[in-house]
């Protein structure tokens, strides 16, 4: 593939050309005011965005490529944002969390995604663990798992899905046979974010029979004979996380580590996604915020028939409905947010529409940015490139986007 043409100061500065972009001073820095994140947030919002977006340009986005290339799991960056408490945005202040909103939530994931999507990602899944034990734990459990959590001393997994139950979560098959004080585990889960790496997993398995009644949630402790894991997976995107299989075999966890009550275990898991879909909407909006930057500054510098690209018609109208859609999807993900904090009756069906919307939306729109730069948007040199293939999987996990449909019509035709 022959690619030609200036654009020297682009092209050598890769990913670390979001340390200048996507500082929160947005007329310093020339983000356009109708993109501009911080519209309609508190000075409190605004202030703590400001500490996740400079936090994102100079710990995250100049090593976001190198992350991606070497698969770093970068553990002690996530600490420092721990410091800032992004270890647990919502657990509650008194296990040491930060006692935030989901709405807070979510302007700090989306921010933080601007200089590194799969490490954010990670992050997010890591304090929707924290969330579901501070939430669904006891008070010894909470004091023992959760202050590790928040400063991230301990990294958190989710373990539901399983090699032949994704989707069809329900269907689970790892067991857990109590045997005294302890329960037995047997069984794996695919796709685990940080498996092998982390040091907690929140394992939904069967105690009971078929269906979601019968399944429970145990937390099970890294060391934990019998647990195991396989390959470090290969994969296009989220390669500043380790993803492998976890495996129970005979794996004995105490009784105590039971997360509420045997049976409960399948709500505890759809309570869990809930603020997962945000989260992970949140991840993709920042993906995009960043892309229609990148995409504005490539037409302003790009030279083709004797103009920049931002004199062409076509391309300004293409500009123009990526920023509509940014816009459209951030206002979606912001009242499911809210929708969740106040345990509205549309939350579920709220949370639902704006994975499904904000996930395939953002992908489009850092898909079209990566088309705008041309053969220079397939360079790893460019930032643009890892947005796209970061965010891909955000349509398939935490609930496809075509569960997410079978959701929302299901709402729909209950109605009365």
């Amino acid at each position: 593939m022959a690619v030609v043409g200036p654009l020297s100061r682009i092209a050598r500065l890769g990913s670390n050309i979001n340390r200048w972009i996507f500082s929160r001073n947005s007329q310093s820095r020339g983000i356009a005011s109708c993109i501009d994140p911080a519209y309609g947030l508190t000075d409190e919002q605004k202030e703590f965005q400001k500490v996740a977006f400079d936090f994102a340009a100079n710990e995250m986005a100049p090593h976001m490529a190198e992350w991606d290339q070497k698969e770093i799991f970068p553990v002690e960056t996530m600490r420092k944002a721990a410091q800032l408490g992004f270890g647990g945005i919502y657990v509650q202040p008194d296990v040491g969390g930060s006692g935030l909103s989901r709405l807070d939530t979510s302007i700090i994931f989306e921010a933080l995604s601007t200089g590194c999507v799969s490490t954010t990602a990670y992050i997010s899944i890591h304090n929707m663990c924290a969330w579901m034990i501070d939430t669904f734990g006891n008070k010894e459990q909470r004091e023992k798992f959760c202050p590790d959590l928040c400063t991230m001393e301990k990294f958190a997994s989710y373990c539901l899905t399983e090699p032949g139950s994704g989707s069809d979560a329900a269907s689970l098959l790892t067991s857990a046979q109590r045997k005294g004080d302890h329960y037995i585990l047997n069984g794996s889960k695919a796709f685990i974010s940080g498996g092998g790496d982390t040091d907690v997993y929140v394992v939904m398995c069967r105690t009971g029979g078929k269906g979601p009644k019968g399944i429970s949630c145990l937390v099970v402790e890294k060391g934990t004979s019998g647990l195991s894991f396989g390959k470090k997976e290969r994969k296009v995107g989220w390669n500043s996380q380790p993803t492998r299989a976890v495996i129970f075999e005979d794996c004995a966890v105490p009784v105590a580590n039971r997360l509420g009550e045997e049976g409960q275990g399948f709500t505890i898991a759809m309570r869990g996604l809930n603020g997962g879909r945000i989260n992970i909407a949140s991840c993709s909006l920042g993906a995009a915020h960043a892309s229609v930057l990148l995409a504005k500054d490539h037409m302003l510098v790009r030279k083709q028939f004797g103009e920049t690209l931002a004199n062409n018609q076509f391309l300004q109208f293409k500009l123009a409905e990526m920023a509509t859609k940014l816009v459209a999807s951030r206002l979606l993900v912001r009242e499911a947010a809210k929708a969740l904090q106040e345990n509205r009756p549309d939350a579920v069906s709220l949370c639902s529409m704006a994975k499904l919307f904000v996930t395939d939306e953002c992908f489009n729109i850092c898909n079209q940015a990566l088309q705008m730069h041309g053969g220079y948007g397939y360079l790893k040199d460019y930032a643009v490139q890892q947005f796209v293939r970061d965010i891909r999987v955000h349509q398939i996990l935490e609930g496809t986007n075509e569960v997410m449909r079978m959701i929302i019509s299901r709402n729909l035709l209950s109605e009365s």
